[in-house]
């Protein structure tokens, strides 16, 4: 079960980078809901490759199909099954693979896990196959917008050592984190972040950087303590990206410096309920959420893949030098904001269902 997440809403990916396709099935998504492609599509376009001259240069639509589940644009309740065919492949691109373990790829793990690997790209753990996560979590996010008020947005923090501090993550929009290529609201920053990217990949190099995301609107009560919390659930998706080597929530590692009586949220009363004059705790107390918004930050390592040659050893040990081919993102945080949007949707509609169901049961036992 190791590519699915969830537990009311099941949600399994499928497929290489390279291969066919790659697709998603959901299951345990509630009938009569109105879906189309149209409702996905947007969030895929935000994800494919070849947006700009900072991301990776391989030619992919991304269109996707809606097999299963959905009949005359309503969700049957039944397995809701979406794909996304591969069009640009180029499966020569990887011949080297076949001797050489690329450096901090998963060439080398895959094959001492199962005694096989995809000979073309990354297979599984390539990025590609983070089209599924997000045409699932367009779904996930239809519905927590639309049944529930609940708004999630992301974007690009830092690029290397350039850093945005200045967003105001209470009224941010995707229309603004959307109006230049490497999604960072602050323009001046941008520019900036932009530069260091061109120029790193003029390099043939690559570089890291950090996505935040808010998660607007929710109501108290969310999250299913101790081993289900919000955070460790957002956690385990965030990290489950490729390429996501951090993840904190709140005031993070920041918090370490404060002291408790600066560090703890005091409760006021606002907006007609009670809620917090600060929020350190990042939307999350005891695993549960409060009310306030949910803000977390996830870092993401430079691509592995880069044009400068590389000393390294081939399968049978042998010392060698590997000049890697291949259409790869200089940065992949430009690419990876819808992505994390889709992993905290998925999260979120999971944990919201989990406690439809604990009220339904209440409300059960209490008729009884």
């Amino acid at each position: 079960m190791s590519s699915t997440i969830g537990k009311i809403l099941a949600v399994t990916t499928f497929g290489e980078s390279h291969g066919k396709g790659v697709g998603v099935v959901m299951d345990g998504f509630p009938a009569g809901f109105p879906l189309n492609e149209a409702d996905i599509q947007p969030q895929l376009d935000r994800r494919r490759p070849g947006q700009s001259k900072i991301t990776s240069s391989r030619d992919e639509p991304d269109r996707v199909s809606i097999l299963a589940g959905v009949e005359e644009g309503i969700t049957l309740g039944t397995p809701i099954a979406l794909m996304v065919m591969n069009q640009d492949q180029r499966p020569a691109d990887y011949v080297e693979m076949m001797r050489i373990p690329r450096p901090s790829h998963a060439d080398y793990t895959y094959e001492m896990k199962y005694g096989i690997r995809s000979r073309s790209g990354g297979g599984r753990a390539s990025a590609r196959e983070t089209v599924a996560r997000v045409a699932a979590g367009a779904v996930a996010e239809k519905y927590l917008k639309e049944i529930m008020g609940i708004e999630i947005v992301a974007w690009v923090s830092s690029v290397c050592d350039i850093e945005a501090s200045d967003v105001d993550m209470m009224h941010l929009s995707r229309e603004v984190v959307d109006r230049n290529p490497v999604r960072c609201p602050q323009k001046e920053i941008a520019v900036d972040m932009i530069a260091r990217i061109e120029a790193i990949r003029a390099a043939g190099d690559s570089t890291g950087g950090v996505v935040s995301c808010v998660c607007r609107g929710l109501p108290a009560g969310l999250g299913e303590p101790v081993f289900d919390k919000m955070e460790a659930r957002l956690a385990q998706a965030m990290l489950s990206i490729p390429a996501a080597k951090g993840f904190d929530i709140g005031s993070g590692f920041e918090g370490t410096r404060m002291t408790g009586s600066r560090h703890n949220d005091p409760f006021i009363w606002k907006d007609g309920r009670l809620g917090t004059k600060t929020n350190y705790s990042g939307g999350v107390q005891g695993g549960i959420t409060n009310g306030e918004p949910i803000f977390f930050r996830v870092a993401f390592k430079p691509p592995a893949t880069i044009g400068i040659p590389q000393r390294t050893a081939d399968f049978s040990g042998s010392e060698t030098v590997l000049e890697t081919r291949g259409r790869h993102d200089p940065c992949v945080v430009p690419r990876a904001v819808p992505i994390v949007e889709a992993m905290a949707a998925l999260v979120l509609a999971d944990m919201a269902l989990l406690q439809k169901t604990r009220a339904l049961r209440e409300t059960h036992r209490v008729q009884q």
